[in-house]
């Protein structure tokens, strides 16, 4: 079987990098879907498709992979800049400013 080892980026909904510092491997599709004619659900009878697991390090999940005997891809995630403000949100509320805040 086939899998793939990645680190999840981070949802669009957070502007936080939370539950993007595990790596998820998933297996890749053993068949194709088919769509039911009568119901027009899309349905597959590959069951590993539903499976998604965490590890902690990339290394654990190398392991785990090697140890099933599956072939593997791995992706590197892409790095990315911080965007962090000196002060940060805190700033706002600081009791030390110069000017009044106001919307």
């Amino acid at each position: 079987m086939r899998a793939r080892i990645y680190r999840p980026a981070k949802t669009a909904m957070s502007s936080g990098m939370a539950k993007s510092k595990v790596w998820v491997l998933e297996y890749a599709p053993a068949s194709a879907r088919e769509v039911d004619p009568l119901m027009g659900w899309t349905s597959s009878g590959d069951t590993q498709t539903q499976v998604r697991l965490k590890f902690d390090t990339k290394d654990a999940a190398i392991a785990y992979a090697k140890e099933m005997g599956l072939e593997a891809i791995v992706q590197d995630p892409q790095s990315r800049e911080a965007n962090l403000r000196p002060m940060g949100y805190g700033e706002n509320f600081a009791t030390n400013r110069r000017t009044p805040w106001t919307h």
